[in-house]
């Protein structure tokens, strides 16, 4: 006999619908993590009415790492993460000028990509998490 099936979610209930539907009591401050591939990135935006405004934004490339392979190596591509992302939070955040403990919040990357990179994003972003 086949298994049977799980209960479906239920709906939301009217309070969830208001509250996903309603803006956000004040601007919201975001860090945004990237590391999906040969780039190291962290940029700082606000959100609130009418929209969102990107209060710095930090690349750190790699091409120089890369070049005499042809091509992005994941290995080189994954330490030279672990080595920049710190730094790139960090200028980040002094452009902004936001304070760690200012942010409302933290986005990264998680997929697709490779996987070392990702894997150095997502540390970060879960290290800085706990620090807050």
């Amino acid at each position: 006999a086949p298994a049977p099936r799980p209960a479906p979610d239920p709906p939301p209930s009217r309070r969830e619908d208001a509250l996903a539907d309603a803006p956000p009591s004040r601007p919201l401050t975001l860090l945004g993590i990237e590391s999906s591939c040969d780039d190291s990135a962290a940029a700082v935006l606000r959100e609130g009415a009418p929209g969102a405004r990107i209060l710095s934004s930090v690349v750190r490339g790699q091409a120089g790492l890369h070049a005499a392979y042809g091509g992005v190596v994941p290995e080189i591509a994954a330490r030279a993460h672990a080595e920049a992302l710190d730094r790139c939070v960090e200028a980040a955040l002094a452009q902004a000028g936001v304070a760690l403990a200012g942010l409302d919040g933290i986005a990264v990357t998680a997929g697709p990509g490779l996987i070392g990179g990702l894997l150095a994003g997502v540390m970060t972003a879960r290290g800085l998490a706990a620090a807050t």
